[in-house]
């Protein structure tokens, strides 16, 4: 028997089902959800147990799907929540219920700006296999070699071809079918993130947040620890628990539980100090340099945070500034290059107001500083993002030349490819930077360099990040999504 012939089996096919209640549609999922998933397990168990397969197996996303025939009553103060013309539009789905909140939210819009049901059937998209046994710990997807069959005979597989940035990059969508897209991601592209995020960040998907902060250097995770004992021992913060890698997870009944290094340390260790709803922050050590930023932001994004920001080490410009200083970004000159074939360097990344006042006053909060007073610790202007970490060592004329004509006040290697992968995917973004060296005048980022005063500032760093995350959380999404990240036609979902 040549198993490419050989017949599909699938669970059995249900037609599609209308809804008029957001929170309906979203249990009809998650129902259809479960049944592809356990069935691709359930094959896929018998065949490492040494059962001959006899068809090829094969279960299918659910799916979202409208059809207007109005523009509908779309509320003109949101950015989101509507389509922009009539027609046919769908999203394939997965993990409906890490998305449970967000598809309620999103699919309740969409129903009271158009007045219509949604539909919610299996698509015809394929569930490969390698996602299907993600969430079961007794499963492991082998080698290609060590079954006696082509695993890909069998099971579909991840197809890259079809797992990319189609919809965000806006380069003209559609299904098979015809249809629009409802949302910024496909299933599949969604699960290959969320195996990204476990395999660079080894923590779980379910324990991020919706406020992200980003960071370069080790310090700010003590930090961020240090402040999260703290936060558990406060009943009225409303933290839960803070969560760090390989599944390590402290509690108000154990503040003081040691929070350990992995034996083997992710690429990009990130830690949740996690409240009901998602509501907590999320730390993510990015380290150094583009190619980490774009990563982790790549796959985080899936997630649908509320909003992330850079906080971080940056080298000061000019001459005016001292180790310690601050940055805030209004405006980013891109020389990071790993975006540009996703988004060319001609596109402005725009500074978002809410996140701009949220961020300078979570600055004189913490350093008890206002008004003019402020601009003895704190500039703002433009960051400078670069690929090579000793640009210092180049011909300066050309690279000097540069940063001067664009007016940038600092330079790192990360805040502008976080800042514009956050325009691409429409999430809210900033960056407030530390000054840790000036090497145009002479002060490297060399051991004994640091001032007393350089270290203090360092400490209050991570707290304005925190405060300014506690903020933004208290704004509404609708403001906090600004329509600075939206374009001419924009998929009804955030």
């Amino acid at each position: 028997m040549t198993l490419n012939t050989s017949p599909i089996c699938s669970p059995d096919d249900r037609p599609a089902r209308q809804f008029n209640d957001a929170a309906e549609a979203v249990a009809e999922l998650k129902r259809l959800y479960t049944e592809a998933t356990q069935y691709l397990q359930m094959q896929f168990q018998a065949a490492l147990g040494g059962a001959i397969p006899e068809c090829r197996y094969r279960a299918y996303y659910p799916e979202i799907r409208i059809t207007t025939t109005s523009f509908g009553r779309a509320d003109s103060r949101l950015s989101f929540g509507h389509v922009a013309e009539p027609g046919q539009y769908a999203a394939t789905i997965t993990r409906p219920d890490l998305f449970e909140h967000y598809l309620t939210q999103q699919i309740g819009l969409l129903m009271t700006s158009h007045d219509i049901p949604v539909s919610v059937g299996y698509s015809t998209t394929p569930i490969p296999v390698h996602f299907a046994v993600l969430n079961d710990a007794d499963l492991n997807v082998p080698q290609d070699g060590v079954l006696p069959f082509l695993m890909r005979d069998v099971f579909d597989v991840p197809d890259l071809e079809t797992t990319n940035d189609a919809i965000v990059n806006g380069v003209g969508f559609t299904y098979e079918d015809g249809a629009k897209p409802l949302a910024p991601f496909t299933a599949q592209r969604v699960d290959y993130s969320l195996a990204r995020l476990a395999h660079y960040t080894a923590t779980s998907p379910t324990d991020f947040q919706n406020h992200v902060l980003f960071t370069n250097y080790q310090f700010y995770v003590d930090e961020f620890i240090a402040y999260g004992r703290e936060a558990l021992r406060d009943p009225a913060s409303g933290y839960v628990a803070l969560v760090g890698p390989a599944g390590q997870r402290i509690t108000a009944d154990d503040p003081d539980k040691p929070m350990m290094d992995p034996a083997k340390m992710p690429q990009m260790p990130s830690y949740h100090l996690t409240r009901e709803g998602g509501q907590g922050i999320t730390l993510v050590n990015i380290g150094v340099g583009p190619s980490n930023a774009k990563t982790a932001t790549d796959h985080i994004a899936v997630l649908r945070p509320h909003v992330w920001l850079m906080v971080g080490h940056c080298a000061g410009l000019r001459n005016s500034q001292s180790l310690g200083d601050f940055v805030l970004a209004h405006a980013y000159l891109r020389e990071d290059h790993v975006l540009d074939d996703d988004l060319p360097v001609w596109v402005p990344i725009p500074a978002l107001a809410e996140v701009q006042v949220a961020l300078e006053e979570a600055v004189e909060q913490t350093t008890q500083l206002e008004g003019y007073e402020l601009k003895r610790i704190m500039r703002t202007g433009t960051v400078a993002t670069i690929d090579n970490r000793n640009w210092e060592l180049r011909e300066q004329a050309g690279p000097v030349q540069r940063l001067s004509q664009s007016r940038a006040v600092a330079l790192d290697m990360e805040s502008a490819t976080i800042a514009a992968n956050g325009f691409r995917f429409r999430v809210p973004y900033g960056t407030l930077l530390c000054v840790s060296d000036k090497p145009l005048h002479g002060e490297l980022k060399l051991p004994g360099m640091a001032s007393d005063f350089y270290k203090t500032q360092v400490s209050r760093h991570l707290m304005i990040g925190i405060r300014a995350m506690e903020s933004l959380r208290e704004m509404p999404l609708e403001r906090l999504h600004s329509r600075k990240l939206r374009s001419f036609e924009e998929t009804a979902f955030l």
